[in-house]
């Protein structure tokens, strides 16, 4: 059913959560620190992570923030555990990136049932992205085409990454440093005025149907997709 990294440093939960997961037909990989995890992460990319807050040599929610920032890593959905009941909490939790969050003491059956939703979400969730539409703009990622109007439009392999990313991410503001993370790799040196340029590629190959208007300039900040837009 596939791969489930436990980042826990308590022995006893790690192998509670190592026996109800087998038993449902889970692989599971354990983890007890968040050096441990990286090491994990290096090896093999799992379906979902378990991630416990409190890790000897750190926090899981700076795991979870650095995960969602990696552009190899940030589709692997996270459920945090931890102890933490407060509701300020669970926002942090949740806001930092984490798909769901389980208060301890939980029950197996709850968690299970838990990991199975936060599959089936991440699962359709990759299925739409496959196929991105905005009106007649409609992007292929497994044809590697995009057309608008059935017409094809010639993009570079950057500009293709770029618009795939802005439209699986609509109206959330971007700045040029977070384009280079999520678009080229944060193991890439690149200007952030490079960002600039092709962002002005991109426009110009979706200027002859007016979609160029749908990638929006928010001065000072950065770049987002509108997915209201409605051409002229």
């Amino acid at each position: 059913m596939g791969k489930i990294l436990v980042v826990e440093d308590e022995r006893d939960i790690r192998s509670m959560l190592g026996f109800a997961l087998s038993r449902a037909g889970f692989e599971t990989i354990e983890a007890e620190t968040s050096k441990q995890a990286w090491g994990q992460l290096n090896e093999v990319k799992p379906d979902l992570i378990l991630m416990d807050w409190m890790l000897p040599d750190g926090s899981g929610i700076e795991m979870i923030r650095h995960l969602k920032s990696d552009r190899d890593m940030s589709s692997i959905p996270v459920i945090m555990l931890t102890a933490r009941t407060q509701e300020e909490d669970r926002i942090r939790g949740l806001n930092v990136g984490a798909e769901d969050y389980v208060c301890k003491p939980f029950s197996p059956r709850e968690l299970l049932a838990r990991v199975n939703a936060v599959l089936r979400r991440n699962t359709l969730s990759h299925q739409s992205e496959n196929r991105l539409e905005l009106g007649q703009l409609v992007l292929d990622a497994d044809c590697h085409t995009v057309t608008i109007e059935g017409s094809d439009v010639k993009l570079g392999a950057t500009e293709f990454r770029l618009l795939q990313f802005l439209m699986e991410h609509p109206e959330r503001v971007y700045s040029r440093e977070m384009l280079l993370n999520k678009v080229w790799g944060r193991n890439k040196y690149v200007e952030e005025r490079t960002v600039d340029v092709h962002v002005l590629r991109l426009r110009r190959a979706l200027e002859p149907w007016g979609y160029n208007q749908a990638i929006q300039t928010v001065r000072s900040v950065g770049y987002r997709f509108v997915s209201d837009f409605v051409r002229g």
